[in-house]
């Protein structure tokens, strides 16, 4: 029998696309970063506080909560900041902060700004969790746990009646699916050491993603001697439901629209199955789990939940390039014909394909993925457009003029 009625699904989100991926795709909550002071200020473009107001205006219009990331340490010089920020967050309406250190958290509890306790914390134990009950209503728990440890912490927070500052039980957020830091819970000085850029003030530059030789006499079968596979939970994810936790988190704010699109469907439709206690097949998983691969990956295995030794080094290479698809630009939105649903587009780069599967991409759109039905150049039928082609075709969805059009091939 599941423990938890409701299960949160909370997406990443680091561009204006990917924001609308997750809630087109039904995550239930989101979250992102700002320019500065989170964990993602180098790999991805982050947002900016001005753009606070138009996220949360998004989210609220489909009842989907938002949480902003303030996840790396603070100096003396960013307390002016991390007020401000906080203040922001605060005024338009951000349903909580993610932090770790003790000056954004504390803060936030003098404004009464809600704040959930990021995994950088490293939290392992219930004494933990007792402390950090005066600041949180919900906390994300160290990766390196398995799932044994995790429902034991639950089963200890229910024993114990631990409450947060909303007087209500403490909540336990986990990750379910991307990337796993090498360090534990992101704690890791080399990109320090070698480029004098911290990971943990945002300024990753992902050394371990790198590939190495190594020049002695051993039996090495992969290049990325220091990066793990990515994280997948969706083959038991009903074990994971099954040990009480309330929010589920997919990792990837530095990922693609088509990443965060593809994720959140998955564990969208794997979470409602669960909970309403229907079958899950063998083909169903498989089913997630090709469509799971078909977007940026390092390989997947279980972490640490399963408690399995950790042998699960990532054997992909430039070489294997991660997916089997991958995505290349052809050009823009020239015009969209509401009345008979078709799109005009001029093709910049490459070619267009009668059948040829694509993406269609912007800001206000997110991602919708489709085929060419039929292909007109000049008004006239065609298989092919090249460089250069006004192109129109059938869609069964709107865009935007700003939009941008991807065609999926094959690596």
């Amino acid at each position: 029998m599941h423990k938890s009625k409701k299960v949160e699904l909370l997406a990443p989100v680091g561009s204006f696309e990917a924001l609308e991926a997750a809630i087109n795709s039904g995550a239930d909550s989101i979250y992102f970063g700002l320019d500065q002071l989170n964990l993602r200020t180098r790999s991805v473009n982050n947002f900016y506080i001005s753009d606070i107001p138009f996220i949360v205006k998004q989210c609220k219009n489909k009842n989907i909560k938002t949480y902003l990331t303030i996840n790396t340490i603070i100096y003396d010089h960013d307390l002016f900041l991390i007020k401000k920020i906080a203040n922001n967050a605060k005024q338009f309406g951000i349903d909580a902060i993610i932090a770790m250190d003790q000056s954004i958290i504390n803060y936030a509890k003098s404004i009464n700004l809600k704040v959930h306790i990021s995994t950088q914390l490293n939290i392992t134990n219930i004494e933990s969790i007792k402390f950090y009950s005066f600041f949180a209503d919900t906390i994300v728990l160290s990766r390196e746990l398995s799932l044994i440890q995790i429902k034991n912490i639950i089963s200890n927070i229910k024993k114990n009646k631990i409450l947060g500052p909303s007087g209500k039980l403490i909540k336990i957020e986990i990750f379910c699916h991307g990337a796993l830091c090498m360090a534990i819970s992101g704690k890791c000085y080399l990109s320090l050491h070698s480029y004098n850029s911290s990971a943990n003030r945002g300024s990753c530059k992902q050394n371990c993603r790198k590939n190495y030789g190594i020049y002695l006499d051993l039996d090495v079968k992969n290049e990325s001697l220091l990066s793990s596979k990515d994280l997948c939970t969706i083959n038991f994810l009903d074990k994971i439901i099954d040990s009480g936790i309330s929010l589920l988190k997919i990792e990837g704010r530095a990922r693609s629209p088509e990443y965060v699109a593809n994720t959140t469907s998955c564990y969208r439709e794997a979470i409602d199955l669960i909970l309403k206690k229907k079958p899950i097949t063998e083909s169903k998983i498989n089913f997630w789990l090709q469509k799971l691969n078909n977007v940026y990956n390092r390989g997947f295995y279980s972490g640490y939940y399963l408690g399995n030794k950790i042998e699960k080094w990532s054997t992909k290479n430039k070489v294997d390039l991660f997916y089997p698809k991958k995505k290349i630009y052809l050009g823009k939105v020239k015009n969209f014909y509401k009345k008979s649903m078709i799109v005009e587009f001029l093709i910049e780069s490459f070619n267009l394909k009668l059948n040829d599967s694509i993406y269609i991409i912007g800001i206000k759109t997110g991602i919708k993925k489709t085929f060419v039905k039929s292909l007109m150049v000049n008004d006239i039928k065609t298989n092919i457009a090249f460089k250069g082609d006004l192109c129109t075709f059938p869609i069964n969805f709107k865009i935007k003029l700003s939009d941008k059009l991807y065609k999926i091939i094959e690596k």
